[in-house]
């Protein structure tokens, strides 16, 4: 449909009415267009100026729906907002979602369709543009949608409206910095996000901190999956530094997060895709959790529970967390977006909590018995996590590494050896953290094989023959200066550089770890 014909309509004086049945039209061909013709630039402008000139006035609802919809088609556009992103324009969207009011916003069912597109509207328009941003902030907008989070938590058939509510949270949390803090700080938005988060689940709780499990409960519908996957997203950003924990309100907030959370993780969407991208964003917000709320995610199992349990705790939720794991190694690509979240969220688990380390090592690093094959050749957890250690994304290789490191509790060698140098522990030692002494976990075949391992590759090796053996003493001095020769050209030329381990354990130049040892050396004697 010609956009001419369009904005003559609009701005013509056929009535609401006769504007209505075009733009239903316009919609119903342009409801999948994201990309825009720029010699209709103007004509655009000028249709999104008509639009809310007939949205100000008192029309009928299917005539608020036809031209919101147009509204949130238009706005995919950047370059057409100028004359929407006005304080009159904002608020006239505002108040057809509903957010200025101190009136029941839900009370007419009727009313829901304009509410939803009204809001969709200020989703795009929030994120296309700057100044809407700021007015949004101006205009008290994050406080108004509290406001309404709260109106729809006990109310039935709004989850649409919810979801976009959230929706434009996240977006606002996200885009604006001081919004964000507003969010933490004045309006609540934990609390109010965590409760949202908990209704879209339909939590009932068994304990303070731990949620009733019904293995029989179908999975979430499509619209409650996207309330809590939005939910999610918007608590991700008002927790970002909340590693630090200062008062016992906070940690109760966090830990009744996190209970939740380990909920989260053991439900399911409609489809295996939207159950991925539930937990996603649930590992997400729990790499946000202070480490030390996170004990919640096991609990001492009841004999009734049929769940993975080790040292009578209930490890269903470590388990996913495992799973999810594997699944994004075995997908082969962005793993600094898809892994490195999980992997750090597992890592910290382990270091802090016990029962998490040892459940978790039993099924990473059990007792190895074909010492055979090299740590990275096959296609268990363990293999592909040695594999990742070699990856040439610098953070995937050390978070991967970090995590086997924390596994064996900060001991390592071999494939590790890079790690340790990183961690300035070449010297000996575990670092900062204590790790419980666990039973021996070597096995028979792996001791007997021990004394034979290449502490390099990691595996059994063929013993090979000295290629010295047959060599005459003249022979072996002329290979050892060749040799020297060789190293001496290449530290000459800069190609290489003699290194050497400080005291500290940290690598550094030879003559500079020399000194330090020396240094080091003349003051253990003097106090002596």
């Amino acid at each position: 449909m010609e956009l001419g014909a369009v904005l003559e309509a609009v701005e013509g004086r056929g009535g609401a009415e006769a504007a209505e049945r075009v733009l239903a039209r316009y919609n119903q061909e342009n409801r999948t267009i994201f990309r825009f013709d720029p010699a209709d630039e103007d004509k655009r402008k000028k249709l999104c100026e008509g639009i809310l000139n007939i949205l100000e006035k008192d029309t009928k609802t299917s005539c608020q729906v036809a031209c919101l919809e147009t509204l949130r088609i238009l706005s995919r556009d950047k370059k057409v907002l100028v004359p929407v992103t006005t304080k009159r324009n904002m608020q006239i969207l505002m108040r057809l979602a509903k957010l200025d009011t101190v009136e029941d916003p839900l009370a007419r069912v009727s009313e829901f369709p304009v509410i939803v597109e009204a809001l969709k509207c200020l989703c795009n328009i929030i994120f296309n543009s700057a100044v809407a941003q700021k007015l949004s902030l101006e205009l008290n907008l994050a406080a108004m949608l509290c406001n309404l989070l709260e109106k729809c938590k006990d109310q039935q058939f709004v989850d649409d409206i919810k979801c976009f509510d959230l929706r434009l949270l996240f977006l606002l949390s996200l885009l604006h910095t001081d919004i964000r803090s507003q969010l933490r700080q004045e309006l609540q938005g934990v609390q109010v996000l965590t409760q949202a988060l908990e209704s879209s689940l339909s939590v009932t709780w068994t304990e303070e901190y731990k949620a009733a499990e019904d293995h029989d409960r179908p999975p979430l519908s499509l619209q409650e999956t996207d309330c809590a996957i939005e939910a999610l997203k918007a608590l991700f950003n008002v927790t970002l530094d909340s590693w630090n924990v200062h008062s016992e309100t906070e940690s109760h907030q966090f830990r009744y997060m996190a209970a939740i959370l380990r909920h989260c993780l053991l439900t399911t969407g409609p489809t295996e895709d939207k159950t991925e991208e539930l937990h996603s964003n649930a590992v997400n917000l729990l790499s946000n959790v202070p480490v030390s709320c996170l004990d919640v995610l096991i609990s001492p199992s009841s004999q009734e529970e049929t769940d993975i349990k080790y040292n009578g705790m209930n490890m269903g939720a470590i388990q996913i967390l495992l799973d999810f794991m594997e699944k994004r190694i075995d997908k082969g690509s962005s793993y600094r977006e898809g892994l490195t979240p999980v992997l750090s969220l597992l890592t910290e688990c382990c270091r802090t909590h016990r029962n998490i380390r040892k459940f978790i090592k039993a099924q990473v690093l059990p007792p190895l018995r074909d010492v055979s094959n090299r740590p990275e050749v096959g296609t268990t957890v363990r293999n592909k996590l040695v594999r990742l250690m070699t990856h040439v994304d610098l953070g995937v290789k050390q978070i991967a590494a970090e995590f086997l490191f924390v596994l064996c509790k900060e001991r390592g060698y071999g494939n590790a050896a890079g790690l340790l140098a990183a961690r300035g522990l070449l010297a000996g030692g575990r670092g900062d953290h204590w790790y419980s002494d666990d039973e021996d976990t070597d096995t028979e075949e792996y001791k007997s094989a021990k004394p034979n391992i290449n502490l390099i590759t990691g595996h059994l090796e063929e013993p090979m023959p000295n290629p010295m053996d047959e060599m005459t003493e003249e022979q072996k001095e002329y290979e050892a200066m060749k040799l020297v020769n060789m190293f001496d050209k290449l530290s000459r030329d800069e190609l290489i550089k003699p290194m050497g381990v400080r005291p500290d354990g940290t690598m550094a130049p030879l003559e500079e770890a020399a000194s330090q040892y020396h240094t080091n050396k003349q003051d253990s004697s003097d106090s002596d």
